[in-house]
């Protein structure tokens, strides 16, 4: 078994998950991930908690897809934020899971202020039954890393705010995906001849910096779409934006009703900031030189 937030499944969640599932195979034992149901930073710290990269559906579905046989999820609240890391032990990994091996990262913290650490858990699982393997960080290659190029969810988040998709997908394994609803908005970008689907992402999950994007699109019926993203305020039409950035995305060569649909968007490729234009006659010319650079990059 491995313990942890496990936000977005990275390639380094899935170095040891790896590893995991070979201690698994050579001693006849099932695998299982413990994690959470929330970050347990939106808890112990929720002034500064982090956005996250996916939401519990899809990390319980990356976890399946990287072949776990079971995920444990803890509920986690202000008082589990006081259990203390031995109390831990005992219960979950011990108690409720009878732990044989336990397989963490070597930095890898737990317990109420992190009190626990790969040490603690040694000296427990001598008495408890459980061997424990702390594993080194890992780059994008899964290879051993150095300072500058460790696997994070904290390293992910940077080049996304940064809106460098490439990097953050080179460390996830896999393009960063963010999932919503399709609302209606102004019809603007239908008015200027490239119709848009609209929507709304749950505000604790990280978005990219504001910019166009080249992206696929996929619907509640599976099927997907190469799309040109717009994410930000639309600075173009109005001169203070506020609140949350709009993500709008138009499908190529796609006409039909999207609205209310449960859709997921990955984004391959920024291909610039958002610009304020002076005028509705540059910003079409624009719009169309994104969708054919969008068309050119997503083509098979």
């Amino acid at each position: 078994m491995t313990i942890g937030a496990y936000d977005g499944v990275h390639v380094g969640h899935r170095a040891v998950i790896d590893r995991v599932r070979a201690l698994a195979s050579a001693e006849g034992l099932r695998t299982v991930v413990v994690t959470f149901d929330r970050h347990p930073a939106t808890v112990v710290r929720p002034e500064s908690a982090p956005k996250l990269l996916c939401d519990l559906d899809q990390k319980l579905e990356l976890l399946e897809a990287a072949g776990v046989d079971a995920t444990y999820v803890v509920h986690f609240d202000e008082e589990r934020a006081k259990e203390t890391a031995e109390d831990f032990v005992h219960e979950v990994l011990a108690g409720c899971l009878t732990a044989r091996q336990v397989v963490v990262g070597e930095d890898f913290h737990f317990g109420h202020k992190r009190g626990g650490d790969v040490a603690l858990l040694r000296t427990m699982g001598a008495d408890l039954g459980f061997e424990v393997q702390g594993l080194a960080l890992v780059g994008s290659d899964s290879q051993p890393a150095d300072a500058l190029h460790t696997v994070s969810s904290t390293a992910i988040r940077a080049h996304l705010a940064a809106g460098d998709v490439r990097a953050a997908a080179n460390m996830l394994g896999r393009p960063h995906e963010v999932r919503g609803t399709v609302e209606h908005g102004d019809k603007r970008g239908r008015e200027l001849g490239f119709p848009t689907a609209n929507l709304r992402i749950p505000d604790e999950i990280q978005l990219p910096a504001d910019g166009i994007y080249a992206g696929w699109f996929e619907r509640a019926d599976g099927t997907v779409h190469p799309t040109a993203m717009s994410l930000g305020h639309r600075p173009t039409f109005y001169e203070r934006p506020e609140g949350a950035p709009l993500l709008e995305c138009n499908l190529l060569d796609f006409s039909g009703d999207l609205y209310g649909e449960a859709v997921r968007v990955r984004f391959v490729e920024r291909l610039r900031g958002e610009i304020k234009f002076d005028g509705i006659d540059p910003l079409i010319a624009q719009m169309a030189a994104d969708v054919e650079q969008t068309r050119a990059l997503l083509a098979p």
